[in-house]
């Protein structure tokens, strides 16, 4: 079975501490082990969040044959993504109400690999 690929972004309040302290709450073993079961129980098979500044880009894998991931509705899920978002902020082209943006892929070497030999031999 195989998986594809989500990419989301979100930007983090542009405060130093505030940044540190939503870091130190996603270290392993300080993530509510309700999240994790929840985030995995909606289908996500892997997930990485990498940071730059106060961006945030979100990398996942979902298993191909799973409904497109929904929003969770486990309260306990609720709650901690209440509590994130003190630290976070919309993207300024987000719809209202939105939180991670989807990101649509604009290069992907793997397709470009047999053009370029072709084109270099």
């Amino acid at each position: 079975m195989g998986t594809r690929r989500l990419c989301l972004a979100l930007d983090l309040k542009d405060d130093a501490a505030a940044i540190a302290e939503y870091e130190r709450l996603h270290r392993p073993g300080n993530v509510w082990p309700e999240v994790i079961v929840d985030i995995r129980a909606r289908g996500y098979v892997s997930m990485e969040i990498w940071r730059t500044g106060n961006r945030l880009v979100m990398i996942a894998e979902v298993a191909a044959d799973a409904p497109k991931p929904a929003p969770s509705t486990d309260a306990v899920n609720a709650r901690w993504e209440d509590e994130m978002w003190r630290f976070q902020q919309a993207l300024p082209h987000a719809q209202e109400g939105d939180r991670w943006v989807p990101m649509r892929l604009i290069f992907d070497l793997s397709l470009h690999i047999e053009e370029a030999i072709r084109r270099s031999t």
